[in-house]
């Protein structure tokens, strides 16, 4: 099983050494690759590629996150001969959000204008994954416009998807029999650890991803016992997986949030 693990650039001295302490833990379960945030309108840009450079300094394979809107193509493509005078291989190619304040889309719409870009600039140098929606991207106009957005995208030249988190497990099985019935790439589920139930709520209600009521009534009993929302979103988050491994996924990407515990915990529980 192909593990993965994602992270955000840290913004302090503090946040960076504490990364360096997750990046050395999660090491240890010799994933396929560590991805990287890259943040719209600079915000993080310069953060990406020294984290990413560390993560491959220590001898691992990283992943940048590239986002398109908002960027010209000449930056776009500068960046590609930075990854590439590096020997970065991996790409997470991604639309992303247009910055506060920003009006302009710049000269990328959709991610699949990106990953065509990539391809005519850098041919095969690149593996590019993709993301993938589950539950519907929530600026789609339909479910089924969202299923051929992402199969055009990867028939732009997409080699691998990677999923918003969900912890609904039909609706991926769903989406992948949609999509796999078009276009034959690997698709990865995104597993978020459940630690912290005010700031789920909070990604869930603004990514579209949906946190089923059960879940939600649950945590919300749990009010401020953290011990309590953890071991229960430990519970949940394995079973998950534990259905997804059983139902043949290539493998699972870890929103770590830079943290190493609460996935190490899920990795244990699955013998991972």
């Amino acid at each position: 099983m192909n593990i993965s693990f994602e992270f955000f650039p840290a913004k302090t001295d503090e946040g960076a050494e504490k990364l360096k302490q997750t990046r050395a833990q999660l090491a240890e379960r010799n994933p396929e690759f560590f991805s990287v945030t890259f943040g719209a309108g600079g915000t993080t840009q310069d953060g990406t590629l020294s984290t990413v450079l560390d993560i491959q300094a220590a001898g691992n394979e990283a992943a940048p996150h590239l986002s398109c809107i908002g960027s010209s193509k000449d930056k776009v493509r500068d960046l590609l001969n930075t990854y590439k005078s590096h020997g970065i291989r991996r790409i997470v190619a991604l639309r992303g959000d247009l910055p506060s304040g920003m009006l302009e889309t710049g000269s990328f719409r959709y991610a699949s204008e990106l990953v065509e870009f990539i391809r005519a600039e850098t041919g095969n140098h690149f593996f590019i994954e993709v993301a993938a929606y589950p539950e519907t991207h929530p600026q789609a106009r339909s479910a089924m416009a969202d299923v051929d957005a992402f199969v055009h995208k990867v028939k732009c030249g997409a080699n691998s998807a990677i999923t918003q988190y969900f912890f609904n497990a039909d609706a991926f099985l769903y989406f992948r029999d949609q999509v796999q019935s078009r276009v034959d790439i690997p698709l990865v589920p995104g597993i978020m650890p459940i630690t912290n139930f005010s700031q789920l709520a909070r990604f869930s209600d603004a990514c579209g991803a949906e946190l089923p009521r059960w879940v939600r009534n649950r945590l919300q009993q749990f009010g401020d016992d953290r011990d309590a929302i953890r071991s229960f979103g430990l519970e949940v988050v394995t079973g998950l997986c534990e259905r997804l491994i059983r139902e043949g996924v290539p493998g699972l990407h870890f929103y770590t949030m830079n943290n190493a515990q609460p996935t190490l915990s899920i990795l244990d529980r699955l013998g991972l």
